[in-house]
């Protein structure tokens, strides 16, 4: 008899509770870049007002689900998050990825905080 596979994490709210967030972030990203790709799709039907609450339904509570696991994480593991919502920033705005205005329309147009300063606020 083959001995039990060992799993390597185990995740009773949907967070690997391994010594390392960086799996759950890296699914939390997945997730948000796949939903953006079917949001791209249908933005033209949408007025900017509808795209930004469904852009902000979909992916603002992916990311903010159990972010507390997040306080304390190293910037490499908040850069994947803060990608994921500069994306939604550009999918809103319909600017490109380089756009070197992108800081001031998260924080003054749609009034997002940074990732680090979310998870902050959220504690």
């Amino acid at each position: 008899m083959p001995p039990p596979k060992k799993r390597n994490a185990l995740s009773p709210w949907g967070v690997p509770l391994d010594l390392s967030v960086d799996r759950h972030v890296s699914r939390v990203c997945a997730g948000c870049f796949y939903r953006f790709r079917h949001l791209r799709r249908i933005r033209r039907s949408l007025d900017s007002d509808s795209l930004a609450t469904l852009i902000y339904a979909v992916v603002n509570s992916r990311m903010d689900y159990c972010n507390t696991v997040l306080a304390g994480a190293p910037r490499t593991v908040t850069d994947k998050l803060q990608r994921v919502l500069n994306a939604a920033a550009r999918v809103i705005t319909g600017t490109r990825k380089l756009h070197r205005g992108l800081g001031q329309i998260l924080h003054e147009q749609l009034h997002w905080l940074d990732v680090p300063d979310r998870v902050l606020f959220k504690l």
